[in-house]
C-alpha cells in the first residue's frame, strides 16, 4: 500500500511539474468556460505555483520510497541481539 502511495505522489508531481508549461494548460476547460480567469490561469506566477506543488509531491514520493526501502533493509538485517549470549 505504501508503494502505491509513493507512486501516486511521484506521478501526480510529475504531471503538476509539466502540464502548466504545456499547451494543455492554455486550452483547458476553465479558460474556455470562464474567459475572465484567462489572465490569472496563464500567469507565470500561477504556473510556477502549480509546478512548485508538483515538486513538493515528487519530493514526498521520494521520501516515502526511501522510508519503505529503509524499513525493508532494517527488517532483513540480521539482529545482533538475538545471536549474542545472555549476560550472567
Amino acid at each position: 500500500m505504501s508503494l502505491l502511495l509513493a507512486a501516486l505522489f511521484v506521478e501526480v508531481g510529475i504531471v503538476l511539474l509539466i502540464v502548466p508549461w504545456s499547451i494543455l494548460w492554455d486550452r483547458n476547460y476553465f479558460i474556455e468556460a470562464f474567459p475572465q480567469l484567462q489572465a490569472l490561469l496563464t500567469s507565470n506566477y500561477v504556473r510556477g505555483a502549480v509546478s512548485g506543488l508538483g515538486a513538493v509531491n515528487v519530493c514526498a514520493g521520494i521520501a516515502e520510497l526511501v522510508a519503505i526501502f529503509a524499513a525493508r533493509a532494517r527488517a532483513q538485517a540480521p539482529s545482533t541481539f538475538a545471536s549474542s549470549p545472555a549476560p550472567e
